[in-house]
């Protein structure tokens, strides 16, 4: 089951890195978050020409469950990214995982929620695909739980 919903999310997020914004790095990232009730939440990375101003896809995803109310309804992420190529085809054969940034975002959502969060990455290709629970990419990690001692 948790393969099953870990291609879809990876098929979800190449299909939104598919509508990337990086003409800068030309490296474009999609992410997909699959929520309790089995509905997909997706993002794509935004550069700007200011960097510092630029978007991550998990965190565009994030943003996107946030504003549905649905932040604490995270249950898993799958994160695909590669180069962009002639005619805007991706690729790339090495899994891509989440920046520092983007884990403590998750975090947040994963304490929320009150779970770990399985997280899926692959290569545009497809060919390599990790999985990680959250906690093992960012352990020891910092959030709301610490706020309330």
């Amino acid at each position: 089951m948790a393969a099953v919903a870990g291609a879809v999310l990876i098929e979800a997020a190449l299909m939104a890195a598919a509508h990337a914004h990086a003409p800068y790095s030309r490296f474009a990232v999609g992410a997909a978050l699959l929520l309790e009730d089995g509905t997909i939440v997706t993002g794509t990375n935004i550069e700007n020409a200011s960097y510092g101003l630029s978007l991550c896809a998990e965190a565009v995803a994030l943003a996107t469950a946030n504003t549905a109310g649905r932040l604490a309804d995270v249950v898993a992420i799958g994160v695909v990214g590669g180069s962009i190529g002639p005619g805007g085809t991706i690729a790339g054969e090495a899994p891509v995982r989440p920046c520092g940034r983007c884990r403590q975002m998750l975090v947040e959502a994963a304490q929320m929620g009150g779970r770990d969060i399985m997280v899926h990455c692959a290569s545009a290709d497809g060919a390599a695909v990790e999985r990680h629970m959250l906690s093992a990419l960012l352990p020891h990690a910092f959030g709301p739980d610490d706020l309330l001692a």
